[in-house]
């Protein structure tokens, strides 16, 4: 059972970027112990049958736990392993030709850079949108970093969960949740730990202080 994506706070990122060899189911096992909300896939440079692969060996951890695995930019890879959700950017497909290639339930999120591209979005009726980045980050190096300032303004207009991306550390998450910030996306500082659970358990107790779940 995957609870429902309003409760979700801490989002965390397989990157094959960071992997440096390591297995990931490996590291599927520690997000998930550390209490990840959701888990994407992004394996760029790799061949759809490769994602695949991965995707597949990722979903056997993260169906039992009951959260998501969201492949990121493949959405043809998602439907061949039944995967519970795609992740699109702002020159991806639209989220409505996305969700028609599946013929059942499918969890769709969006990036979006700027107020505007936040606005736009809700546009489509994504799931979930990304806001970011926040700060300067080696995992989008070609993009600007956006700053807090808007964050309250998007939390003000949301109506899906979105989770705020990019350069977020332990030494600023405090002030990005003080900005308004729900859910966060955390991904060096994760895989850059040789203890993944242990700083996802920090994460999530964080975020769950600042932003209680309803019982």
């Amino acid at each position: 059972m995957i609870k429902p994506l309003s409760e979700a706070r801490l989002y965390t990122i397989i990157d094959t970027g960071y992997l440096a060899g390591r297995d990931v189911t490996q590291i599927a096992r520690e997000m998930v112990a550390g209490g990840a909300d959701l888990i994407q896939l992004r394996a760029k440079g790799h061949t759809p049958a490769q994602i695949a692969q991965m995707g597949r060996a990722i979903l056997a951890i993260t169906r039992d736990a009951g959260v998501p695995l969201i492949i990121n930019d493949h959405p043809g890879v998602a439907l061949e392993i039944g995967a519970d959700g795609v992740h699109v950017g702002q020159d991806d497909q639209p989220v409505s030709e996305v969700r028609r290639l599946f013929p059942g339930k499918i969890i769709v999120g969006k990036s979006t850079h700027s107020l505007e591209q936040a606005e736009d979005a809700l546009a489509e009726k994504p799931d979930y949108t990304g806001f970011g980045p926040l700060f300067a980050t080696p995992t989008k190096p070609d993009y600007t970093a956006i700053g807090l300032e808007q964050i309250a303004r998007v939390r003000e207009i949301a109506t899906v969960p979105f989770f705020c991306i990019g350069g977020i550390k332990q030494d600023n998450v405090a002030t990005v949740l003080s900005k308004g910030a729900l859910g966060v996306v955390i991904v060096s500082e994760i895989l850059g730990s040789h203890d993944m659970k242990t700083i996802c358990s920090w994460y999530k107790k964080i975020l769950l202080e600042a932003n209680p779940v309803s019982s």
